[in-house]
Order: C-alpha cells, then sequence, then structure tokens
C-alpha cells in the first residue's frame, strides 16, 4: 500500500521565444509611449512565438530546459499537467501533444485552465498525486501563447502579455523540513465579464459575425481586473501565512503572478516584505500567464535569490476570477 508523502519540487525548466516586442515597437503600432508602459505596468519588453508556434511547442522546450539542469529518464513521468488557457486547439489537450512531442509511452495528464492563476492550479493538481503516495514524478507545465488572442489594435491589452513557458519536477520529498507546506484558493465567477476571450467556444463558435466583432481576442476591463488583483492577491497571501502562524517576515522569497508590478509590490508593502526578498522579472517578458510563476523561479534561482531551505511564498490572481496562494520549503 502506498504512503502519504509530501512533495517537492526537484528541478526548473523555462523557454521564451526568441522574438522580442519592445516598447519601441508598439510606439509605432499604437497610441502610447514607453514612459507610459513602464509607469502603469512596469513592462520594457515581451518575447512572441512565430507563426505556427503553439503552446505544446514552447511547453516541450521548456521540459528540454528542465532536464538540461536535472537530467532524468522522461519515461519514469507518471502524469503531465498543464496549465494554459491558450491551447494549440480545442482538443486533443495540450498535455497529449506534450507527450506525445516528448515521447513518454507510459504517463497520463490534463490541462487547467485557470488564466494567469493556472501555473499554479496546476502546481497543486500535481502536489496531490505525489502527496497519494502512488506517484513519483509529475511534470508541471504552464505554457501560453498570448500572441495568438491578442489584438495588437488595442493598446489597453497588447502592451501586457507575452508568451513563454516553464516547467517544474514533482518528487516526493525525502524530509519533513522540505516541500510544498500548504495551498488557499478560490474562484469567483462574477469576474469572468472583465477578463475572457467571447469567441470560439460552445456558446459563441467562430463565425464571420464572431471574426469581425474581435471575440476571439482578448477582452479586459483593466480597472476592475486590477483592483481585484490588488485585493485579493493581498489577502491570499495573508491568508496561507496566518492559516500557517507566520507573517510576511518569515518568508524568504515572494513569487507572485507577473501581471504588472505595482500589483507585486503592493501586495509586498502589505505583507511587510523588502524588495530584495519579491521576484520582478515582468520588465523582460510581459504577462506570459501561465508561464510567469516558472520564469520568476528560473530568475530567482539564476540571481541567488531562492536557495534551499528558503520559504517561499507563491501567489496569482486570473481570469475567472480565480485566485490562490502556496506556501513552500525550497529543496534544491
Amino acid at each position: 500500500m502506498s504512503t502519504a508523502s509530501r512533495a517537492k519540487i526537484t528541478a526548473v525548466g523555462t523557454y521564451v521565444p526568441p522574438r522580442v516586442l519592445t516598447n519601441a515597437d508598439l510606439e509605432k503600432m499604437v497610441d502610447t509611449t514607453d514612459a507610459w508602459i513602464m509607469e502603469r505596468v512596469g513592462i520594457r519588453e515581451r518575447h512572441l512565438v512565430e507563426t505556427g508556434v503553439g503552446a505544446s511547442d514552447l511547453a516541450v522546450e521548456a521540459v528540454k530546459s528542465l532536464l538540461a539542469s536535472h537530467p532524468f529518464d522522461l519515461q519514469e513521468v507518471d502524469l503531465i499537467v498543464v496549465g494554459t488557457v491558450t491551447p494549440d486547439m480545442m482538443y486533443p489537450s495540450t498535455a497529449c501533444l506534450v507527450q506525445h512531442k516528448l515521447g513518454i509511452k507510459n504517463t497520463w495528464g490534463f490541462d487547467v485552465s485557470a488564466g494567469c492563476s493556472g501555473f499554479l492550479y496546476a502546481l497543486n493538481a500535481g502536489v496531490k498525486f505525489v502527496e497519494s503516495g502512488k506517484y513519483k514524478k509529475v511534470l508541471v507545465i504552464g505554457s501560453d501563447v498570448n500572441s495568438s488572442m491578442t489584438d495588437y489594435t488595442d493598446r489597453a491589452v497588447c502592451i501586457i502579455f507575452g508568451d513563454g513557458a516553464g516547467a517544474v519536477l514533482l518528487e516526493p520529498a525525502t524530509s519533513d523540513g522540505e516541500g510544498i507546506i500548504d495551498h488557499v484558493a478560490q474562484i469567483e465567477g462574477m469576474g469572468g465579464e472583465f477578463l475572457c476571450m467571447p469567441g470560439g467556444g460552445s456558446l459563441n463558435p467562430a463565425s464571420h459575425q464572431t471574426v469581425d466583432q474581435k471575440m476571439h481576442y482578448i477582452h479586459q476591463d483593466g480597472r476592475n481586473v486590477f483592483k481585484y488583483a490588488v485585493k485579493k492577491m493581498a489577502e491570499m497571501t495573508e491568508r496561507i501565512l496566518k492559516r500557517n502562524k507566520l507573517t510576511g517576515h518569515d518568508v524568504d522569497c515572494f513569487i507572485a503572478h507577473q501581471a504588472n508590478r505595482r500589483i507585486i509590490t503592493a501586495t509586498a508593502d502589505r505583507l511587510g516584505l523588502p524588495l530584495e526578498k519579491v521576484i520582478i522579472n515582468i520588465d523582460r517578458y510581459g504577462n506570459t500567464t501561465a508561464g510567469t510563476i516558472p520564469l520568476a523561479m528560473r530568475t530567482a534561482l539564476d540571481e541567488g535569490k531562492l536557495k534551499e531551505g528558503n520559504l517561499v511564498l507563491i501567489a496569482a490572481v486570473g481570469a475567472g476570477f480565480t485566485s490562490g496562494a502556496t506556501l513552500l520549503r525550497w529543496a534544491f
């Protein structure tokens, strides 16, 4: 009989496509300026795929990056969980496409759709499988090609989003003091109208009318999304810390979804976290939706801000509305 085990992250891999769209490029496309974008959201550039590249392709490259730093036999993977809102197609799932492209023979998997909370939700789904004691290696991937649903004449949206992916490997912890400690999450569907892509589903299937009305692009009410995100990210992070009898002073590294620099710093201020403990790379990648948290993990590792034994707080707010926070003890 299998016994329960805490799960830990043992490897991280990331990938962004080489093509870069800078604020200077956007100045030529819409009525905006580099100064305005930096002040309002904190983004300087973002990476975009070339035509014909899908979310599964970015995911595969992220896994290859993970393997380069942490070699192991992919045939040992028990489960693949992919967080994405830009699947290559409605079906088969992105997890199926990733499995096939990587040639993993005996595994299974599924996709998680939770907007910008996609990686966090996928991560904690994967954690539960490891905790069951029956799964030893779980790949959790966040991958989004946001350029595929971005209207580059809509200046409120096109400045924000980029393309990118990240992957982590979950394995059983080898000691009680490491791995995923706790997770909180919430959905509030009343927020669906403020951030959505209304076309392409069963309610509004593709037609000349939906295309003409630009229903297959991101529709965002920036003011309402911003207000909710500031409130909810603070609420969820405070909730998980309080539940574990901790405060912001106990946190060694804060990794938030990279949607807006002001949202991240407002949450850090609320928790009493100094900026040196806060990971911000939105200036380099923009909002890559499910890709932001693993990309930020990679940045934290590269900058020496994420070390073995660190108490790490992860948080995200996304379309739906979705929100969540995870607390973990870093294990490598």
